[in-house]
């Protein structure tokens, strides 16, 4: 069996990692030229399934390594005023966290020429013998027994199987950053996280801080392995609900002028953060989401994370269900590989499960939007909350855990 992986996200390199691992014929083609070529996130929850799934697909050898390199959110989530006035505060069970950007990096471990950057895909075609052809723009093609896109929100392979599924902008924008961890700053997220409650802004802070270094725990747990030279850090991001998010300053810290154009007033402490926060790595996003909609024909072409059902942050179940397509499509593919089932079962058997959890964690993160977005009208009903609520079909908002 041979497979194409289109995007080299969590979810994609996840499935690779786990499909060579078992001795399957495995590679995955990535768009950009480099892995550090463009913005890759910050720090992300992960639940036991996420956890689970990297478990079930990577090397042993790189468990220690993962574990090593994690964070623990512990203590109760707080929030208060933009003077650091406490509002309220509740109790969590806590949570895993990793660095996105680091993580990716222990995920490419080993795939070596597996793995192909600069490959634009522009089209794919099921063959007469079911197996698909693949083409990229530099005139290059391979085929494959199966072809998995999980290239993200702009899938370029969903846009070919599923034309009518598209994302959906909630019309909410967050500006997001990094700023250096230090002991001042740390004083800011005593807990999980604290979160920020203006009129009409929210600003939400939470702390990376690694059980190791990566860099000191990849000498020693994986020799010749490297890792980013990632410091701990605090995490802040402003949600800016619909019809407040203004265009970003320009120049190079212009995702730090909008937030401090916004803060005016606010406690010193705040303002500060985002002074001493590294310029190339904030930036102004939009939060889109995809929906999972009608069922494709079965074929040798599937989806996989943000390709089918990307989530809202809020609902911090993006990359742990990306995760968990990808352990239950290598657990599936591995049946197909040993005869156990043949290959359009096992894809059969994969998207009717993937579709209807993808569905519900796209659902989930749009309710746990809601509750973050100052109503822009003042009041503790109505404004932006009703708006995105009403937008998108939410009725009944679960409690949120943080961006």
């Amino acid at each position: 069996m041979r497979v194409i992986v289109i995007g080299a996200g969590l979810g994609g390199l996840c499935l690779a990692q786990g499909l060579r691992r078992a001795g399957v014929d495995v590679v995955v083609y990535e768009r950009d030229p480099g892995v550090t070529a463009r913005f890759q996130g910050f720090r992300i929850g992960l639940a036991e399934q996420g956890l689970a799934a990297l478990r079930g697909c990577l090397p042993g050898e790189l468990h220690p390594l993962v574990e090593a390199t994690l964070g623990d959110l512990t203590g109760p989530a707080r929030a208060v005023d933009p003077w650091l006035r406490p509002l309220s505060e509740q109790p969590t069970a806590g949570v895993t966290a990793a660095d996105r950007h680091v993580l990716r990096h222990i995920l490419l471990a080993g795939l070596g020429d597996a793995l192909r950057f600069g490959k634009e895909l522009t089209a794919y075609h099921v063959r007469s013998d079911g197996r698909v052809d693949a083409r990229f723009a530099d005139g290059t093609g391979d085929t494959a027994d199966l072809l998995v896109g999980a290239d993200g929100i702009n899938s370029a392979v969903r846009a070919r199987l599923a034309p009518s599924v598209r994302p959906e902008d909630t019309g909410v924008r967050f500006v997001i950053g990094r700023t250096p961890l230090t002991d001042r700053f740390a004083g800011l997220v005593p807990g999980f996280g604290t979160r920020v409650v203006a009129q009409d802004v929210s600003m939400l802070l939470g702390l990376m801080r690694f059980r190791r270094s990566p860099g000191e725990a990849a000498a020693e747990l994986a020799p010749g392995l490297s890792l980013p030279a990632t410091a701990d850090y605090l995490r802040w991001a402003m949600l800016l609900p619909p019809g407040h998010a203004p265009e970003p300053a320009p120049g190079r810290d212009g995702a730090q002028q909008t937030v401090l154009a916004r803060t005016e007033g606010w406690h010193p402490e705040l303002r500060a953060v985002v002074e001493a926060a590294d310029p190339d790595n904030s930036t102004l996003l939009s939060i889109r989401v995809v929906r999972p909609g009608p069922r494709w024909p079965l074929g040798p072409v599937t989806l996989l994370g943000d390709a089918i059902h990307a989530t809202s942050p809020s609902g911090g179940n993006g990359a742990n269900t990306a995760l968990r397509d990808a352990d239950l499509l290598r657990s599936l593919l591995l049946d197909a590989h040993a005869g156990r089932r043949t290959l359009p079962d096992a894809v059969d058997a994969y998207e009717r499960r993937m579709l209807r959890y993808g569905a519900e964690a796209v659902e989930h993160s749009l309710a746990a939007l809601v509750p973050f977005l100052p109503p822009a009208d003042g009041t503790a009903s109505g404004g932006a909350q009703t708006a995105v609520a009403a937008a998108k079909g939410v009725s009944h908002p679960q409690p949120p855990s943080q961006p």
